[in-house]
């Protein structure tokens, strides 16, 4: 790792090292070395304690090619199980680790860990410690922060990695088993296999309300592991996330939020997908489209970045529409139908839909045929969002 020497004069600095600056660092090493850039991150690693993952059809050939050191595991195919269909996708899947992520950067960046930033501006960084840092331009990507432009829910989870006593006997990752019972929302278990005794499950919920009882999804981990038939015998690591889902809200407004004229990247910047909460693929993006800019000041990437961001946004206005069906007009267990609905459709359009690349007619499919919640109570719900009295 390259050790931080105490400069304070950089072409970039990256303000916060988590997933989407990570990738900024490794692509602008790769395709611009002769740039200077410098990670600062307030917790005590890059990538802090994170798995992410995507499907094979988010990434374009080039884009798993320069993020392959980052993958930890890879699949060929995953599952979904819902209460009236079980189900094998033909589409490859991979996970990324926050190690792995911490690892590249630190190779070929100088890292500061370990010191909260108190104040950005375009071209500086001021610390805890009161330290001024100085760059050319200065990208925050710190996560998520509050907003009043965007209206989210949430996808919200806790997972542990742990060792089983004999082989679990998964051919491939569960993305959603939703077999389970149905409470705050629509719930699912995620299983990610690593080994054949070493498996990654996860408790998610996709909720109205961010609030999470650890305690509460320990315990049912530990059941949902006793009904597959699986004896634990040593808890690795546990990981817990709170991502964003989107069902409105005024873009441009949420830019106008931030620092002014500090270019934001990853969940700063609202990139995310908004179904799923999955932000690898816009945060590949992201990297690929700063790293080709013609100049790396302040104004051209924050121009560049928000129009990026502004962009995608409109650009899944369908997406969002899904959501208000889903968090506003569905009651109950109707959750779940919509997603085993989803899933009645084949490996291409389910591809598509995950990577943000649907075609018209692909809308028409997910629309058509008889709907998991009233046709009446939908239309109305959505007008009264529409109007404000949602």
């Amino acid at each position: 790792m390259r050790a931080y020497e105490g400069r304070v004069d950089f072409d970039i600095i990256l303000a916060g090292g988590g997933l989407a600056n990570g990738l900024i660092a490794l692509r602008l090493a790769q395709v611009r070395p002769e740039v200077r850039v410098c990670v600062i991150e307030a917790g005590a690693a890059i990538g802090g304690n994170h798995t992410w993952s995507s499907f094979a059809s988010d990434l374009t050939a080039e884009q798993r090619e320069w993020t392959a050191p980052l993958f930890a595991h890879r699949w060929d195919r995953y599952e979904v199980r819902f209460p009236k269909a079980r189900r094998v996708l033909e589409a490859g899947y991979g996970s990324c680790t926050s190690e792995l992520l911490a690892a590249a950067v630190g190779q070929v960046v100088p890292v500061l860990t370990g010191v909260p930033i108190v104040a950005v501006t375009p071209v500086s960084v001021t610390l805890a410690d009161q330290r001024v840092l100085t760059a050319g331009a200065v990208i925050d990507g710190r996560g998520q922060g509050p907003t009043k432009a965007l209206d989210l829910r949430w996808q919200k989870f806790l997972g542990q990695e742990v060792e089983l006593a004999a082989p679990h006997g998964l051919t491939g990752p569960v993305i959603m088993d939703a077999t389970v019972p149905q409470v705050d929302g629509y719930r699912f278990v995620y299983t990610l296999p690593f080994g054949p005794r070493h498996v990654l499950i996860e408790d998610t919920y996709f909720s109205d309300g961010a609030d999470l009882a650890p305690g509460v999804l320990r315990g049912q981990l530990a059941d949902y592991a006793v009904a597959q038939g699986w004896a634990i015998t040593r808890v690795i690591r546990e990981e817990i996330g709170i991502l964003p889902l989107g069902l409105g809200g005024d873009i441009e407004a949420f830019w106008d939020e931030g620092d002014a004229g500090v270019p934001r990247v990853g969940l700063r910047a609202g990139m995310f997908h908004p179904v799923t909460g999955y932000s690898f693929p816009d945060a590949v993006a992201m990297a690929d489209m700063i790293a080709e800019l013609p100049s790396l000041d302040a104004a051209t990437i924050y121009r560049a970045a928000r129009d990026h961001s502004v962009g995608a946004w409109k650009a899944r206005g369908m997406y969002r529409l899904l959501n208000r069906m889903l968090f506003l007009a569905a009651h109950d267990d109707e959750r779940r139908d919509i997603l085993q609905k989803f899933y009645e459709h084949d490996d291409e359009l389910v591809g598509r839909f995950y990577a943000a690349r649907p075609k018209l007619r692909d809308w028409m499919h997910i629309l058509s045929g008889r709907p998991p919640i009233p046709v009446l109570r939908a239309l109305r719900t959505l007008m009264r969002y529409e109007m404000g009295k949602a």
